[in-house]
């Protein structure tokens, strides 16, 4: 599963990516040099952005691209590869450029995310991988962050690693989760491995186990006494589940001057039930007893329960955050965007279609973000050829790629390129920041939002705005293919 050396995934392609491969091959281009655009059409849950994520993920898949003699073999099978072609891949060394969009970042509709430049062989033969990687936690870290922003302050805890589709989507989805902001998870692997905080105590099976209820309380308290945490919901939660979990501190805990951690209630009605057990634990000397809340919650029912006065400390999230079950596809796409000649100009390439939202933006790219001085706020971003820059001393004139009439001059501003590039010939140029340095960036990066575009229901529309020499060409090659 995260073994770099068990696994190889260069495999892990759509089998016409392989047939287009030795199509290019036999007609010629396998040294033609294309340009590939990875991104979204439009935000999870009707939201007003999206995260990035995935990207280590995909590094390491990109630097251990190389074909074995068994999947040369396999190809050899299928009876449509020429020999010609099976040992050009054979000899296959990765030696694309690729830029990307850190992990961590806010990200809209239309931007391109990532690009890949190469051969178009090997261009063409990464789409699978380029898109499993950024649309898997990139859903499930915009997911997380919807949650994390319901609970308004309270901590957030991923528990769905069983619900999760796979191993895979278990592990990288706590990873994504920890970028969207929550605090630890249940996946006991991702703390070994990625060093995600792993959290958790008992399931109602432990308290069954046991011939009472404060049997298996007074057993949890004495072998985990400093993190005492209880499942109080198991038979009633106030006629037996509260005064239980009183009676195990106040003899197993309050003795050796140990505070406990909380009590955790799975099931019934959540916001009720807390109002009553926050009083019962006060009135019995435990007001710092924290209460968490379990049982398949979401951004709207977390936001329902604190509106309606619920007395919850820290929830646990699990099927509808590591699925993003309210909308499980995050729904990016990898389109072709230019290809070079033979003197090494960039030739536009565009897919058109009578769906507006699926034509796309030719050309080489770059992204960037522009910030008010004053707020430090995100105004909009701005798409631009490669060679293009943004002067910030001079005033910049944004306008609608839609309806281009709306337009308007911004100064007293900063444009940051937002991509890097992870990759030059094949080779890893980039940096990959700690985990714990992605999450914290998330975290400011979502700071420059105004609050408006962080709306769950009627979001502002963030701009992502073309170059005036970017439309130009765009708005050319619509019209030369009518």
């Amino acid at each position: 599963m995260l073994s770099k050396e068990n696994r190889n995934l260069t495999m892990l392609t759509d089998f016409y990516e392989l047939t287009m491969a030795g199509g290019y091959f036999e007609n010629g281009f396998e040294n033609k040099i294309a340009y590939f655009d990875m991104f979204y059409r439009k935000n999870p849950d009707k939201g007003g952005f999206a995260i990035m994520a995935g990207v280590e993920q995909l590094v390491e898949y990109l630097k251990n691209l190389k074909f074995t003699d068994d999947d040369i073999d396999y190809l050899r099978s299928k009876n449509i590869f020429s020999e010609k072609f099976l040992e050009y891949i054979k000899n296959f060394k990765f030696s694309c450029d690729v830029w990307a969009v850190p992990e961590g970042t806010p990200i809209f509709p239309g931007e391109p995310l990532v690009t890949v430049r190469g051969p178009i062989i090997q261009a063409q033969l990464v789409e699978t991988m380029v898109l499993l990687c950024i649309n898997h936690q990139s859903l499930i870290a915009t997911k997380a962050n919807r949650i994390v922003r319901a609970a308004n302050g309270r901590a957030v805890m991923e528990f769905g690693s069983r619900r999760a589709q796979g191993f895979d989507a278990a592990v990288y989805g706590a990873r994504a989760t920890y970028i969207g902001g929550c605090v630890g998870t249940a996946c006991t692997i991702a703390d070994r491995e990625l060093k995600i905080p792993a959290l958790g105590t008992m399931a109602h099976s432990w308290v069954q186990m046991f011939d009472s209820e404060e049997e298996a309380f007074r057993a949890y308290a004495k072998r985990y006494p400093n993190a005492c945490t209880l499942l109080v919901d198991t038979y009633n939660v106030l006629k037996s589940g509260i005064p239980n979990a009183i009676k195990i501190f106040n003899e197993e805990l309050v003795p050796k001057g140990i505070r406990p951690q909380g009590i955790r209630i799975d099931s019934g009605d959540i916001t009720y039930l807390s109002k009553k057990a926050r009083k019962m634990l006060d009135d019995a000397g435990f007001p710092d007893c924290k209460i968490c809340a379990s049982n398949s919650l979401d951004e709207y029912i977390i936001r329902d329960m604190l509106n309606q006065g619920a007395k919850i400390d820290s929830f646990g999230v699990g099927e509808r955050l590591i699925t993003s079950a309210s909308e499980p596809m995050f729904g990016g796409v990898y389109k072709l965007v230019g290809v070079e000649n033979s003197i090494g100009d960039i030739i536009p390439k565009i897919k058109i279609s009578e769906n507006i939202e699926k034509i796309t933006t030719p050309c080489f790219k770059k992204i960037y973000r522009l910030y008010d001085n004053d707020t430090n706020k995100a105004i909009a971003d701005v798409i631009t050829l490669n060679d293009e820059t943004i002067d910030n001393s001079k005033p910049y004139e944004l306008f609608d790629p839609e309806y281009t009439w709306k337009r308007k001059f911004v100064t007293n501003y900063k444009a940051v390129e937002l991509r890097k590039q992870y990759f030059k010939n094949g080779s890893f140029v980039g940096e990959l920041p700690e985990l714990e340095s992605v999450k914290n960036y998330c975290k400011k990066q979502l700071d420059t939002l105004w609050d408006e575009v962080k709306r769950f229901e009627n979001p502002h529309k963030y701009y992502v705005d073309l170059s005036q020499k970017l439309w130009d060409i765009k708005h050319t090659l619509l019209e030369h293919k009518k």
